[in-house]
């Protein structure tokens, strides 16, 4: 079941961070986004009530009236990758995206993981941020033409370089 994060389920949120990505760097992300109020929403997947897959999406800064957020970080635990859990994730919440207002979504993640949902580093061609020009930076209109202009954006302080 693919659910609203509760405050009850931090603690395990941030135990599922860890373990899939197997470093705190990623949990440590997501508690500054909290505690900063930077965090949009997040989803967690529930199954026989333990949580086993979670994502993020957090406020964008632009020089634009538009509301854009970035995805991130997405985990499921280890021993469920590649089960289909992420993609309901994903799917889920870019259409939470929709309904929150956001006119696109910006990702730094795995070239091979994120274009199907549909984020192309071509998307992002018009977006200057810190990661410009990496290829993992990549983005997904949520509205017709929220990236056809160029767009400045400022990522919220949790993300900087560790």
């Amino acid at each position: 079941m693919i659910r609203y994060a509760k405050p009850a389920d931090y603690p395990a949120i941030r135990v599922l961070l860890d373990q899939a990505f197997g470093q705190s760097v990623e949990g440590d992300i997501v508690d500054e986004l909290r505690a900063d109020g930077e965090a949009m929403f997040e989803l967690v997947a529930e199954i026989d009530g333990q949580i086993m897959g979670h994502i993020m999406f957090s406020r964008l800064w632009a020089d634009s009236a538009n509301l854009y957020s970035a995805l991130g970080p997405m985990a499921v635990h280890p021993t469920l990758q590649n089960t289909g859990i992420g993609e309901k994730l994903g799917k889920t919440g870019l259409a939470n995206a929709r309904e929150f207002g956001a006119h696109a979504v910006i990702v730094l993640g795995h070239p091979g993981y994120y274009p199907r949902f549909g984020f192309t580093p071509e998307a992002a061609q018009q977006v200057t941020s810190p990661f410009s020009g990496n290829p993992a930076f990549m983005a997904l209109a949520l509205e017709e033409g929220a990236l056809s202009e160029p767009l400045m954006i400022a990522y919220p302080a949790a993300f900087r370089v560790r």
